[in-house]
């Protein structure tokens, strides 16, 4: 209760005074999009089986699937140009991309590169890489359409929710030590059940999905089963330090139309997540 009167009362603040800005929103070069991008790509119902085979044959690799909800699986998948963009500082989150089988609602969600690129390359950001990306994923699956989920483009760069709330670059430091040594912790606690998938990027740095509590999970089906292809949470460990995106951008940035009343519905949440993913290197 003391979480949600916090964020309320946050909410009255920014209502009087008005969002503020930690950095300057990048401006959009000549090549780049000077409207909306849609945050994923909807497309017909088909199995995952189907879906992994699609993904292959389009020349990505696939990572891992999960099962992000019931009745839907995230298949988790990578490709060169996007381990390479990777393998950039502070980058290691762009390394996969994910698309979600949801067989209760019969349709398929795939995250826009363009999208999550811009958002987490930042000043690194190449519009005409990232393209050829989606242009992949629009070639190996014809018919798809934007959804209904989209931000102004000038605004992915030095994005947060609102005042007060986490940009890209606030991550939560979850342990410390070698990075042998912080891996080794994620595969010893519960022997490794919460790990979807491990993608070593480069010899310093290794992308972790993790499963969150299946308690704090349930936010998904709260704020919209059809952007569950968020899960399993990335967890980064690199330069001696094991970090994930606070869990207020992360969110938000997958739930682009989340209006503030849902966020105050789920503000527990951050809090939960930080919890769950602490729990291994305590």
């Amino acid at each position: 209760m003391r979480k949600l009167l916090n964020f309320l009362a946050a909410f009255a603040v920014v209502t009087f005074v008005g969002c503020g800005s930690k950095s300057p929103n990048l401006e959009a070069k000549a090549d780049e999009p000077k409207g909306e991008v849609n945050t994923y790509f909807k497309g017909a119902h088909m199995s995952v089986e189907d879906a992994k085979a699609k993904l292959s044959d389009g020349g990505f690799e696939v990572v891992t699937t999960f099962e992000s909800v019931k009745d839907g699986t995230t298949i988790v998948f990578t490709c060169p140009t996007l381990k390479k963009e990777a393998a950039k500082p502070g980058r290691a989150n762009i390394a996969v991309m994910k698309l979600f089988v949801d067989d209760e609602a019969k349709t398929i969600s795939i995250t826009n590169p363009v999208y999550f690129g811009r958002a987490y390359m930042q000043g690194d950001y190449d519009h005409a890489t990232f393209t050829r990306v989606s242009d992949k994923i629009a070639k190996a699956f014809p018919n798809l359409t934007p959804s209904e989920d989209k931000m102004k483009f000038k605004d992915l760069a030095g994005y947060h929710f609102t005042l007060g709330m986490p940009y890209y670059e606030d991550v939560e430091v979850l342990g410390e030590g070698t990075n042998a040594e912080l891996l080794a912790k994620l595969k010893e606690y519960q022997k490794g059940k919460a790990i979807a998938y491990e993608l070593k990027i480069t010899d310093d740095t290794t992308l972790v999905g993790y499963e969150i509590g299946r308690g704090t999970k349930r936010f998904v089906s709260k704020v919209g089963r059809q952007n569950a292809g968020l899960l399993p949470w990335p967890i980064v460990v690199s330069g001696g330090k094991a970090t994930m995106l606070k869990a207020e951008y992360y969110i938000a940035m997958n739930y682009p139309l989340l209006g503030m009343g849902q966020f105050a519905g789920i503000a527990s949440i951050p809090g939960d997540v930080i919890k769950d993913l602490h729990k291994p290197f305590k």
